[in-house]
């Protein structure tokens, strides 16, 4: 597919996303990030501009010195499904030493894909080997993400897809069974999480998406669809019971409600966070401890995973 580029500057459509991004190259191209990177890496707050009852805007800009590599994210999330969806995302990538634009990125796939990744990646580090059966709650755009990053990485026996709407979640799976080549299936929440080794919720539920007691000894669970201070995805008898992680402190501290709202009753501390990302594959922090512990990562999104995104789909041009 033939890019366009106007006065030196990159411009990509997400069509050429789709076709530029490798998940092969893109998931170590983020953990080497994380792991030697992010110590270094400027990530101000993410802004959150409200647009009036109507949805968010959220400004995530990052810059690394060591490259003079600089870029942010725009991204806006609808408070209502419209013909457009809900969520669009667009990325500017910089030259940290001029401040001249690079490119310019429909990042909506870029979003999605970078997101599944790192859920892969704190997967890889986090969640029993012999887990088989993958649960992903949600069959938006996130959702279908993380089953094409998944099926691709850890190739499980078994798919089960839970959604808000039954008939979504039979179609979705029938679509995904086709395009992955795996068993994927619609369940109930029970099932979902009764059933699974792995679970990834991808959803914009407010309340949690099934009873803490439908979590087996061993789980690994990836929180990635929620990430306002009052919003949970999964109920707080999970969190107590795990070991968990987070992408970044500062992200998980202010936003995470998974986390922010046990912690507000008081039915756990700071200390009950173990890990951020870069500890994590950096080997500062231990992972899993025991094959019946539960382990969670918590993901709201970092700045650097978009960065090196668009470092990888430009840099192939």
């Amino acid at each position: 597919m033939q890019t366009t580029t106007t006065a030196g500057l990159l411009h990509l459509s997400e069509a050429e996303v789709r076709e530029r991004l490798d998940v092969s190259r893109l998931i170590p191209a983020l953990e080497e990030a994380f792991r030697s990177r992010y110590s270094q890496v400027i990530l101000p707050p993410r802004g959150h501009v409200e647009l009036g009852g109507h949805g968010v805007v959220l400004l995530m800009p990052c810059y690394d010195p060591s490259s003079d590599s600089a870029g942010v994210k725009v991204a806006t999330v609808a408070a209502e499904s419209s013909e457009y969806g809900r969520v669009h995302a667009y990325y500017l990538l910089l030259d940290g030493r001029t401040g001249v634009a690079r490119a310019h990125i429909e990042a909506n796939y870029l979003t999605d894909m970078r997101t599944a990744s790192v859920s892969a990646i704190a997967t890889q580090h986090l969640a029993r080997r012999e887990a088989k059966v993958l649960a992903v709650f949600g069959t938006g755009r996130l959702a279908r993400a993380h089953v094409q990053v998944f099926a691709q990485v850890f190739k499980p026996e078994r798919i089960l897809v839970c959604g808000s709407d039954s008939g979504k979640a039979e179609a979705f799976s029938q679509q995904m069974s086709e395009q992955t080549g795996r068993t994927i299936a619609a369940a109930s929440p029970k099932n979902c999480a009764g059933e699974a080794g792995i679970i990834c919720t991808c959803t914009t539920s407010h309340t949690p998406l099934f009873d803490q007691g439908a979590v087996r000894a061993g789980t690994h669970l990836n929180l990635v669809g929620a990430f306002q201070p009052a919003s949970q995805e999964v109920p707080e008898g999970v969190i107590q019971r795990a070991r968990v992680y987070v992408d970044t402190y500062a992200g998980a501290l202010s936003e995470a409600g998974d986390l922010l709202v046990p912690i507000a009753k008081g039915l756990i501390g700071r200390e009950h966070i173990v890990g951020d990302l870069h500890e994590l594959v950096s080997g500062r922090k231990p992972g899993r401890a025991s094959a019946q512990e539960i382990t969670v990562f918590k993901s709201v999104g970092c700045a650097l995973e978009d960065l090196v995104t668009a470092e990888l789909l430009c840099n192939q041009s």
